[in-house]
């Protein structure tokens, strides 16, 4: 099964967007996170109707945040993406005819919701502000100063950077 992983996406480009600190265009964001300008606009749109990212048209326009980094949590932004799936495991049918699997769907559900409240919990803790400071210390440990751009890294170690 394949994880869903719209939330590291959408992480990764709002963190570029504050480092950057101008409007950053779709096709920018695109480009840097291999993908296709429209699903960045669509992503993009999503954080927009909850107010956590502006877009400005023209000359010198596009997409940035419209909240200071403190005040965006994970949750926020969880729940700009419709809250999805936190957990790929589930119950091998939830109507079942049989009472073994109707107690190991009670179970299984009892400890479902416990972790799911308690990774909502911690998204609820994490901000915009606390990856963005992680960051400029991993940076500082290899030795980077200035502004970060995705080609400071060579290729194959891009994602072990960031």
């Amino acid at each position: 099964m394949k994880r869903d992983s719209r939330l590291s996406g959408v992480l990764h480009v709002l963190l570029h967007m504050a480092e950057v600190g101008t409007p950053m265009t779709s096709d920018a964001l695109a480009k840097m996170m291999k993908t296709n300008p429209v699903v960045i606009r669509r992503v993009l749109a999503g954080l927009r109707e909850h107010q956590l990212v502006c877009s400005e048209k023209g000359h010198g326009g596009g997409w940035k945040l419209c909240r200071e980094l403190d005040t965006i949590t994970l949750h926020d932004i969880y729940q700009a993406l419709d809250e999805p799936t936190l957990l790929a495991m589930g119950n091998r049918t939830e109507s079942p005819g049989c009472l073994v699997e109707e107690a190991v769907n009670n179970a299984l559900n009892n400890a479902f919701a416990e972790a799911e409240a308690l990774l909502l919990a911690r998204f609820r803790t994490v901000t915009l502000a606390q990856l963005s400071a992680d960051f400029h210390q991993r940076m500082q440990a290899r030795g980077f100063s200035g502004t970060h751009e995705h080609s400071l890294f060579p290729a194959d170690d891009a994602a072990d950077a960031e």
